[in-house]
């Protein structure tokens, strides 16, 4: 595919000078120069110079060519260059050679830029690959051997010293440390590690030694899923660029049509055939829509990659696009908005001992991934209680949890589980719910049908850094957000009233989530932010969803359009900024390609100006387009992570 209707196939990492299309671009420039110049001079007659321009022509136009004869027979299509081609031709069969050899080289040479920018872009994302380094310190039979990093396979355990990279991702055996861990997270601050955390391919170990088991292959590490992530993205479009390239498809041919129409009506009327011969190979390279077609693709591709190398995936130029116009971010509370490590700050036992509702609690949700329940695991732990046996363990989507126990079915789970159940609360229970509520905190009850409610466990979370910040950034742009919560009303308007968000839906199960988005998009384009997992429903109900903190993660990395893979809202802000980026460098290419074929259109047609500065303005606004499409990867946010 041509780069001027979208990205190439190619991978390049070399100098520019000897990339194949540049390269011929060069040598046929340079032979079209020479052929000029010298008979210019009088030091070669016309015929070397004639023969100068035919060596000069096949080698400009190898690569463009091809490519226009395959689009043409393979996907019947007329492309921008087989206008090119005919220009060529009909210049060559009115005698311009030097014109028919400027065109290609000009041609060749925005061709080959455009193509060498989209392979540097690509490479750009792959570079990061390079992070990670090519040997790891194999730990075998207690000794250290060193062998390719590609060799390493999930169960090897190997060793990082200070100031070297980790090979592969992995979790810490033994050791602690801090690790930047930029090159896959964006994340600028290090981070310390210590026995038992998750480590990512790439990260660079600070001042401790690590023993390190892999838990991915080297292909399969995270920063290789991200890079592979991008790529894909990459090649996805947009509706806008979808459009743009339909609309090329039917533009091209009627631009070639008109042109054939301009010699065979004054054939007919016997009219002067070199002067409309001119006019009709003017039309051809003035009209040809090449600025149009490449604005979107250059400045998708360049987001996506920019935002790649940030920690921000985005898994497609429709997405994107989606950045950049949404208006409304709904925001899930636990895990987005709060760090989703919340603590037992109050136990009240309203039957038996507190050690056995902490028993029973602990036993209830020792099977469940919710921070709620870890928080209630670790709590009981931290009081030396073991949590008790259970059979049959039910997630209640949503609500809580029950097992059996002794086999009687105990619960654990919100207060309104335990209405639905028919559990009568006394008025005690319900004013120690009012009041931790009020105090913002969650209250889970702990009790069996049998039995009644033997006590209540309150949690509280803490805002994440920066939350409040990034919200007041977010209403300064213009952006209205809503929280999505399952927890109850008071505590989520508690947080929300510390962040400064004023639409609050509390109370909410995963499809009352779905149903809230479905209801937001009603007003347009919605933005919806959560863990990835649990939030997964509201996700995929959303204009767009986002993962946060998906980094070695791949059920959110699939879950979410797009993954922010650190665990920082900063990041959220600076996709935000980079869609908005790339829309406003799109629009800004459209409205600039199409007053140059406003411009050329009738000044060619009108004979006021030659094939050459046609060539000439056509191929500098095609550059023009390629270096502000450019611009849209290097979007910043101030304050940014």
């Amino acid at each position: 595919m041509s780069a001027c209707c979208g990205p190439g196939g190619q991978e390049y990492s070399g100098p520019w000078w000897y990339f194949p299309p540049l390269r011929n671009a060069l040598i046929a420039g340079v032979l079209a120069g020479a052929a000029f110049a010298l008979a210019n001079l009088g030091i070669i007659s016309a015929g070397a110079e004639r023969l100068l321009y035919w060596l000069a022509i096949p080698i400009g136009a190898w690569y463009w060519t091809r490519e226009g004869l395959e689009a043409l027979f393979t996907g019947r299509r007329v492309g921008i260059e087989l206008l090119m081609i005919a220009a060529t031709v009909g210049a060559g069969i009115l005698g311009l050679w030097d014109e028919a050899a400027a065109l290609v080289v000009l041609y060749a040479a925005a061709e080959g830029t455009e193509e060498y920018t989209f392979a540097r872009t690509r490479n750009a994302i792959r570079a990061l690959l390079d992070l990670a380094p090519k040997e790891a310190r194999l730990l075998r039979n207690g000794a250290e051997v060193t062998v390719p990093a590609t060799e390493l396979r999930p169960g090897d355990r190997f060793l990082v010293r200070p100031g070297e990279s980790v090979a592969t991702d992995g979790v810490i055996v033994s050791g602690s440390s801090s690790l930047d861990e930029s090159a896959v997270t964006g994340e600028s601050l290090p981070v310390d590690k210590e026995a038992g955390m998750k480590v990512f391919a790439a990260s660079i170990n600070g001042q401790g030694v690590l023993t390190i088991e892999a838990t991915a292959a080297f292909s399969d590490n995270t920063l290789s899923r991200i890079i592979h992530l991008v790529e894909a993205a990459q090649e996805q479009k947009g509706r806008a660029q979808q459009w743009m390239e339909r609309f090329g498809n039917r533009y091209s041919p009627a631009v070639l049509l008109s042109s054939l129409l301009m010699l065979a009506v004054p054939w007919l009327m016997g009219l002067d055939m070199v002067f409309w011969g001119e006019r009709a190979v003017t039309l051809l390279v003035a009209a040809a829509p090449c600025a149009l077609v490449i604005s979107l693709p250059i400045a998708m591709a360049a987001g996506i990659a920019g935002a790649g190398r940030r920690g921000i995936l985005i898994k497609g130029g429709a997405h994107l696009e989606h950045l950049g116009v949404v208006r409304t971010i709904a925001f899930d509370k636990t895990g987005t908005l709060t760090h989703g490590r919340p603590r037992v700050t109050d136990v009240q036992v309203l039957q038996g001992e507190r050690e056995r509702l902490l028993s029973y609690a602990a036993g209830l949700e020792q099977y469940s991934e919710h921070p709620l329940a870890r928080a209630i695991v670790g709590h009981a732990a931290d009081s030396a209680v073991d949590p008790v046996s259970v059979e049959d363990f039910r997630a209640l989507t949503g609500s809580g949890v029950q097992a059996l126990i002794d086999g009687e079915t105990w619960y654990a789970g919100a207060p309104s589980l335990f209405e639905t159940l028919g559990l009568k609360q006394d008025p005690a229970v319900e004013a120690a719910l009012g009041e931790l509520q009020y105090q913002g905190k969650t209250v889970i009850l702990v009790g069996s049908p049998a039995t009644g409610i033997a006590g209540l466990l309150a949690l509280q979370d803490t805002l994440r850094e920066g939350a409040r910040e990034v919200i007041r950034r977010l209403h300064a742009m213009g952006v209205r957000t809503v929280m999505l919560t399952g927890d109850n009303v008071r505590t989520a308007r508690r947080i929300a009233a510390q962040l400064g968000i004023g639409d609050v839906r509390a109370g909410l199960k995963p499809g009352d989530k779905v149903r809230a988005v479905e209801a937001l998009e009603r007003d347009g384009a919605v933005l919806m932010v959560g863990d990835g997992v649990n939030d997964a429903p509201a996700l995929a109900a959303a204009t767009c969803g986002v993962a946060m903190g998906a980094a070695g993660t791949d059920a959110a990395i699939e879950a979410a359009d797009i993954a922010l893979m650190a665990d920082d809202l900063h990041k959220l802000e600076e996709a935000m900024a980079l869609g908005r980026k790339a829309r406003r460098v799109s629009l800004q290419n459209i409205v600039f390609a199409i007053a140059v074929l406003v411009v050329l259109i009738p000044a060619g047609v009108g004979g006021f100006i030659s094939i050459a500065v046609a060539v000439l303005a056509h191929e500098a606004s095609e550059l023009l387009a390629v270096a502000n499409g450019l611009r849209a990867g290097r979007a910043g946010v101030q304050g940014s992570g």
